[in-house]
């Protein structure tokens, strides 16, 4: 029986190393490199890691092709369904369905790990009232470990249990309040008979002076962005945090780094650019217009929320998130003209051929972006929202990497192609 391996030969010395195939449960087999450098003294070469694999994970599965997303195993479409936020937390975090038991306490915990330290609210005082709440996110959160350095071993299973729960519990109040600050509006504390996500809108709307109830249906269309986006396989913030924590940094810091990975526009800040482009057409009867600029190759415009780097199907998130835009467009009575915008915009991409070719079929962002704004949520507040419920997937991948035996600390090669080896030449001779 032939060996589960590929040769690669040097032609230029006739050496020849045998590397062995690795197959995982699902999705394209994987050639270890490991010995590559030590028996041909090469490295390959990868721009944007688009073919390399960098771990073994349990976690996520996607198949671009298909338009498949799995949660330990679990189809998105099923959980979204039946499922809410934090039993999806506590899914990527063991790794298995909670019982009702184990899950009333996991929310119990989490509940009661929401307050943040009071020293925190002269930390936000030190932003600028115009920062953008994603930078104020990026310095609260590293700081975290100043206020909370009690379980920061991270060689310890209940230390990074402790700081997992204490991630995904404080960062709808580290967001809630990041909005609050730039509106010079007073810090609501999160109530313990509030949902996950109840809470968080609470603390972004509510006032001290009069009574707040959240709409149920925005409180669920929340969750369920939040569930979406728990983890997506390595994509650049987990990756990021991946790296930070491979030199054992502590999980606020690794957190802190993909957090900022996440805000640039070509990852979490996607539906913030969503609506910004809404608001550049400007009405219905711009988009033939438009549509045109996004066919012209030399024209520099996009189309923002269409297309992604690994579905090369439609996503299903964005099927998800379709339902539910139309759902609560129609059950809060919303009322905004870059909403007619948004779904006829997708109505006329979606026949297009120049979009069906390339299956650049609307994302996620696309959606998730109409959605917020229909809640009342700022734009600016957008990759917020997204960091909420990517933090368990981050907290989920690091205590995964910390716990293989592949373990070892980042660290990407690369090809020189700058200046050969020059002697240098004194200053007065120059």
């Amino acid at each position: 029986m032939p060996k589960d391996t590929v040769t690669l030969t040097d032609n230029s010395t006739g050496k020849s190393v045998e590397l062995p195939i690795r197959r995982g449960t699902h999705g394209p087999a994987v050639v270890d490199i490991g010995n590559l450098y030590k028996d041909l003294g090469m490295f390959t070469y990868d721009p944007g890691f688009v073919a390399t694999a960098s771990c073994r994970s349990t976690i996520t599965y996607i198949d671009g092709e298909k338009g498949v997303l799995l949660y330990r195993g679990y189809p998105i479409e099923q959980l979204a369904e039946g499922s809410n936020h934090l039993e999806v937390c506590y899914l990527l975090w063991y790794g298995r369905l909670p019982s009702k038991a184990e899950y009333d306490s996991f929310v119990d915990t989490i509940t009661h790990h929401t307050m943040i330290h009071e020293g925190l609210k002269d930390f936000y005082s030190g932003f600028h009232r115009g920062a953008h709440p994603m930078a104020v996110m990026v310095g609260v959160v590293g700081a975290l470990s100043a206020f909370y350095h009690d379980f920061l071993d991270i060689n310890d299973p209940m230390h990074r249990e402790v700081s997992a729960q204490r991630l995904i519990a404080k960062m709808p109040t580290i967001a809630a309040w990041a909005h609050r600050y730039s509106r010079g509006q007073p810090f609501i504390y999160p109530q313990n008979h509030l949902g996950y996500a109840e809470n968080f809108l609470n603390m972004m709307f509510s006032f001290p002076s009069e009574p707040y109830t959240v709409n149920p249906v925005a409180a669920r269309a929340l969750d369920l962005i939040l569930l979406l986006h728990a983890d997506h396989e390595q994509n650049a913030s987990t990756s990021t945090v991946r790296l930070a924590g491979s030199s054992d940094a502590n999980p606020f810091a690794a957190v802190s780094a993909g957090v900022g990975a996440l805000w640039g526009p070509l990852h979490g800040g996607a539906s913030e650019s969503v609506v910004n482009m809404l608001k550049t057409i400007g009405s219905v009867a711009n988009i033939p217009k438009f549509i045109e600029r996004a066919h012209d190759p030399k024209d520099t415009f996009r189309l923002m929320g269409f297309g992604h780097r690994v579905y090369k199907h439609y996503d299903p998130r964005a099927a998800i998130m379709r339902r539910t835009c139309y759902d609560v467009l129609k059950a809060l009575n919303v009322s905004d003209p870059l909403f007619e915008i948004a779904l006829k915009l997708e109505e006329i991409a979606l026949k297009d051929d120049y979009f069906v070719q390339r299956k650049l079929y609307p994302n996620v962002d696309f959606y998730s972006g109409i959605i917020l704004r229909a809640l009342g949520i700022p734009t600016s507040m957008f990759t917020v929202i997204f960091t909420i419920g990517r933090t368990v997937g981050w907290v989920s991948q690091w205590n995964e990497m910390l716990t293989s035996d592949e373990r070892k600390i980042g660290r990407p090669r690369q090809l020189y192609v700058g200046a050969p080896q020059r002697d240098y030449v004194p200053l007065e001779k120059r």
